[in-house]
């Protein structure tokens, strides 16, 4: 008979079995300090492809990370099966600070913010002038997320034998950015690539464009299909070799230059929820101080705005200041307006 209260003993207690979730928690967490280091090359429904030492290995998410996502460009640690081969899976254990990011949100209403790529020095934003027709909008999005981010903005401007570029360059000439012109028989021939690739040395570049503007003839065209092979990511072809991107993809630059071309799904739209305008200053070095007598959370246009002034006594050139404001006022507009 058992007994209970103050003549119980130890062998009254009953100790029920450890159940899954029963178990102690703990706040201390591996260190993982043999860990490798290794970039996300792709992602795919929770697998990530990376390059590690040269291998590339497949891997998940340790769950220790929580929320956090890797996505395309992250430098990550790895444990694991770090083989490569056929079936083995590593896990991403850490996710290294992020140097820049290009991010967008779905609508311009949508409230949660995506990381596309991570850690790129540069956005080439690839655009024709024709068929189909440039869309300025969109444009301007695409230089408000590059500056928004950390990112240098690159305009690659194609078909120009269908339609000349100056208007479209006039449009952001005040910004000062650098751009490529090619055509048709350039994107075809190989041509534009070798342009384009003057660009890309020694730097990691992401590729935006809406569909039918090149852009994946373009990055066919700097990575060939032997690179692909070499770094064991396979994409799915259609039709003149070309590749139908559903994720972001990253791929080593062709020829002996070091850099990497970043490929990413064709967009419709891009949302800028996410964007403060504070952040987009920093891209105008030349009309950032002027800001430091504008009133508390200033949109930069509206009346109190310091930056009237600041232009009026020729510290800046107004052009500049039409720009920042176009741009800014992209946020808060539809692409078809």
């Amino acid at each position: 008979m058992r007994r209970y209260g103050r003549n119980a003993d130890e062998d009254d207690i009953r100790v029920r079995p450890n159940r899954k979730g029963n178990r102690p928690r703990t706040s201390i967490r591996p260190k993982h300090e043999d860990a490798a280091e290794g970039m996300v090359l792709t992602v795919d429904r929770g697998r990530l492809t990376c390059l590690v030492e040269g291998r590339v290995v497949m891997a998940m998410k340790a769950r220790e990370l929580g929320r956090k996502a890797a996505v395309v460009g992250d430098r990550v640690a790895l444990v694991g099966d770090l083989s490569g081969e056929k079936d083995t899976l590593a896990r991403i254990v850490r996710i290294g600070e992020r140097a820049s990011v290009l991010r967008r949100t779905a609508d311009d209403d949508d409230p949660y913010e995506r990381v596309v790529v991570a850690n790129a020095d540069q956005l080439a934003i690839v655009t024709a002038l024709a068929d189909p027709e440039p869309r300025p909008r969109l444009i301007d999005r695409c230089l408000v997320a590059a500056f928004d981010g950390g990112l240098e903005p690159l305009l690659v401007l194609t078909k120009s034998d269908l339609a000349p570029a100056s208007a479209l360059l006039e449009l952001y000439g005040a910004l000062d950015i650098p751009y490529v012109v090619t055509n048709r028989e350039d994107l075809y021939d190989g041509h534009a690539a070798e342009v384009v690739r003057e660009h890309l040395v020694g730097r990691t570049t992401a590729f935006v464009g809406h569909s039918g503007v090149g852009k994946t003839t373009l990055v066919n065209a700097l990575v060939p299909e032997d690179r692909r092979r070499v770094t064991g990511v396979v994409n799915a072809v259609t039709g003149r070799g070309r590749h139908t991107t559903t994720s972001a993809l990253a791929l080593p630059l062709a020829g002996d230059a070091e850099g990497w071309v970043i490929d990413t799904p064709g967009v419709r739209s891009f949302g800028l929820n996410h964007v403060d305008p504070g952040r987009v200053i920093h891209a105008f070095p030349d009309l950032e101080p002027g800001t430091e007598q504008c009133p508390r959370a200033c949109s930069h246009d509206e009346p109190d705005c310091a930056l009237d002034a600041w232009v009026a006594e020729g510290h800046a050139d107004p052009a500049r200041l039409f720009s920042l404001r176009r741009l800014l006022a992209a946020r808060e507009r539809h692409e078809g307006d």
